[in-house]
């Protein structure tokens, strides 16, 4: 997740990413959708979420809490080759009208908005199918970070034995 320095709103109210992963992995989880965190591409990216859905989609979750990040953030074009659908993920009260411009693709990304609790979806992503050897590939790794991540909670040692990606 972002540092602490980048957990600041434009409005009033505080939230932190860790907040907004949760209230979107609330609203996923109620959709069948199951992610994980700060997930590793193969381009070197980290996904912030990456989830998979009851029919094999891949879903990317790009978060951002503070005005600046949302508007410096030149890397996120990187994460499309990785997923079927890509949303940003949003606290409360940043403003969301810079996603609105071409430069953001408001024709290809969603926009979900969450506090701690919980989340809505403001603009749905649209469907852009993975190929069927990426899709592959892509599955294979979120099931083997899942795993890991798992056995970690079990065993921590385990975790020293194969910490890739």
């Amino acid at each position: 997740m972002k540092s602490a320095s980048a957990d600041t709103l434009d409005s009033q109210s505080p939230a932190s990413a860790r907040d907004v992963a949760r209230g979107i992995m609330r609203l996923f989880a109620r959709n069948n959708i199951w992610c994980i965190s700060e997930m590793p591409l193969k381009n070197g990216r980290r996904a912030d979420l990456m989830g998979i859905d009851a029919k094999g989609l891949i879903v990317i979750v790009e978060i951002k809490v503070a005005r600046g990040d949302l508007l410096g953030d030149a890397k996120w074009p990187d994460y499309l080759d990785f997923c079927d659908r890509f949303y940003w993920g949003l606290a409360p009260g940043l403003n969301r009208d810079p996603l609105a411009s071409e430069a953001y693709r408001p024709d290809v990304c969603g926009i979900v908005v969450a506090d701690g609790y919980d989340a809505e979806i403001v603009q749905h992503a649209s469907l852009d199918p993975l190929a069927p050897a990426r899709r592959k590939t892509q599955v294979e790794a979120l099931a083997r970070a899942a795993m890991r991540r798992h056995t970690s909670l079990i065993d921590p040692h385990c975790s020293d034995v194969d910490s890739a990606g």
